[in-house]
């Protein structure tokens, strides 16, 4: 490969920081069935980390976002899921027949002190007299 030649995507270095917990599950989708979005350029929000499992078959992951180098992995149900990063955006290929899902996840929220866990409690039991 010479100088001017662009380098070939490289696997995605993404790993999942510590405290996140999973929050919501896409329907398992097959090269049928996955949505349109997911195959073009996308991305998303703020704080939300996805990872995605391969069911069976092979899909291709693509990082295109320029504030990244290219990268690019073939998940199967054999490799790890694929992590994607909050705003990176991203697309899937399905290669031939495939089944998979995409896990959402983000931060947990901080612990309550005591005297905001008396008072949430305080709040709810307020609330659910009111109800009656």
């Amino acid at each position: 490969m010479s100088a001017d030649e662009p380098s070939a995507p490289r696997a995605n270095p993404a790993r999942l920081p510590n405290g996140l917990e999973p929050y919501r599950r896409t329907p398992v989708f097959t090269e049928e069935t996955v949505p349109a979005a997911l195959l073009r350029d996308h991305d998303t929000k703020a704080g939300t980390w996805g990872l995605i499992h391969v069911l069976s078959g092979q899909l291709r992951y693509r990082i295109t976002d320029p504030r990244r180098a290219p990268a690019e992995t073939l998940l199967t149900p054999d490799t790890p899921p694929g992590v994607v990063e909050p705003t990176i955006v991203h697309h899937v290929e399905p290669v031939g027949a495939v089944t998979f899902q995409v896990e959402f996840l983000r931060a947990a929220p901080a612990p309550l002190c005591r005297y905001e866990e008396l008072a949430q409690r305080e709040n709810q039991l307020r609330a659910a007299q009111d109800k009656d």
